[in-house]
């Protein structure tokens, strides 16, 4: 299975050679590059909108309509960011009949979504987020990945009209892949889908396993200079997810765990937990001294990793779940990140603007922002 996926790999790189004759050397970063290239240092993701939509009517024409609004990218672009990330399940697009072409219909609002966006004077990167059922497929089915490259080249085809120092294609969400060599060799189809239908435009692609860190190293520079590389930052989870019901059954019952953390801080939380896993896992985590610091080394590997492979990167998510975390920690942790990625001049998009990690809530008309956490994100606090 590993040389099928090889050979794969070889067949799309050489796809990808033919639509930039600028690819000389493997994810190099070139001079003409930089010129297309869409700004991309601060950002926000538009969540729930074009995919995990939570309302009774899904992806009804209202939702599409008026879950993001003129209003809501005018007060994005106020505040300092110059992009979004815009979420967008896969199968929302696809046509029942024939999953290899895009429904027409949805196409067009996401266009619609996407002129909006771009109106306001901001770059957009069109995320595709699936499920994780449609990303365990990929993993298993061929004939699933041949239909999603596909339908990538027939999605980059429908936008590619769009301005490419405007609009980013993302080509998986948080890849859920055991296997990074049949990862390599699935990610490199879907670009080489995506070049066909939009040569010009930039391409995000990412490491195997849930676009962490360490899958982020181990992975082998693509074939193509007009990409970026991108890797999500939660670290420590047991502080950015407490309270969260999903992911590890564990972050549901925490509540109150500090940032940055300490033997002592932590030992208040650690004594009201009956779960003696859950008891260690919090003890750890203050013996392990989460600081500004400890986020500035692991910013550091990936800096370091992308001026050895002479490439870009990105992080395209972080944030903390805002329920029942203690906001004055939540801040602190959101600006540690957000400094630390300035400082290795790494571009970033916060996770998210109005969902359960958001800068803003929504309050019958009004749009009211967290102006700590915008303050944190070294944005204009005062933009309302």
């Amino acid at each position: 299975m590993r040389g099928i996926w090889l050979a794969v790999i070889l067949t799309a790189n050489l796809i990808l050679v033919s639509f930039s004759a600028e690819a000389q050397q493997a994810g190099k970063v070139t001079q003409g590059d930089a010129q297309r290239v869409p700004i991309l240092r601060r950002g926000v993701n538009l969540s729930h909108w074009f995919a995990q939509a939570r309302n009774a009517q899904g992806y009804s024409q209202e939702h599409l309509t008026a879950h993001v609004t003129a209003s809501d990218v005018a007060l994005i672009h106020r505040l300092g960011f110059d992009h979004v990330r815009l979420s967008v399940d896969p199968v929302l697009l696809f046509t029942p009949e024939n999953v290899e072409i895009v429904q027409r219909d949805r196409l067009q609002e996401l266009e619609r979504a996407t002129r909006m966006i771009i109106d306001a004077d901001l770059a957009v990167v069109i995320d595709m987020h699936p499920t994780p059922a449609f990303k365990n497929a990929l993993g298993r089915d061929d004939s699933h990945v041949e239909r999603f490259a596909d339908f990538w080249r027939d999605l980059a085809g429908g936008l590619a009209r769009l301005p490419s120092e405007r609009v980013v294609f993302e080509i998986l969400n948080e890849p859920q892949f055991e296997d990074r060599y049949r990862w390599s060799g699935v990610q490199a189809k879907l670009l080489a889908g995506i070049r066909q239908g939009a040569p010009q435009h930039t391409v995000i692609v990412s490491g195997h396993r849930w676009a962490n860190i360490e899958e982020l190293l181990r992975l082998d520079p693509v074939r193509e200079t007009n990409v970026i590389y991108n890797f999500h930052f939660y670290l420590p989870h047991i502080f950015t997810h407490q309270g969260a019901a999903w992911g590890r059954p564990l972050w549901r019952h925490l509540a109150g765990v500090p940032y940055p953390s300490s033997a002592d801080n932590v030992a208040p939380v650690a004594a009201v937990l009956s779960d003696d896993v859950a008891k260690l896992l919090v003890i750890r985590y203050g013996y392990e001294q989460w600081s500004g610091a400890r986020i500035r080394a692991e910013i550091e590997q990936v800096a370091a990793w992308a001026k050895k492979q002479n490439v870009r990167v990105m992080c395209n998510e972080f944030g903390v779940y805002r329920r029942v975390a203690t906001a004055t920690d939540r801040v602190r942790w959101i600006a540690d990140v957000r400094t630390a990625l300035e400082m290795y001049g790494i571009g970033w998009t916060m996770w998210d603007y109005s969902g359960d990690f958001g800068l803003v809530t929504k309050q019958a008309e009004r749009i009211v922002v967290d102006e700590s956490v915008a303050a944190a994100l070294g944005l204009r606090a005062d933009a309302n």
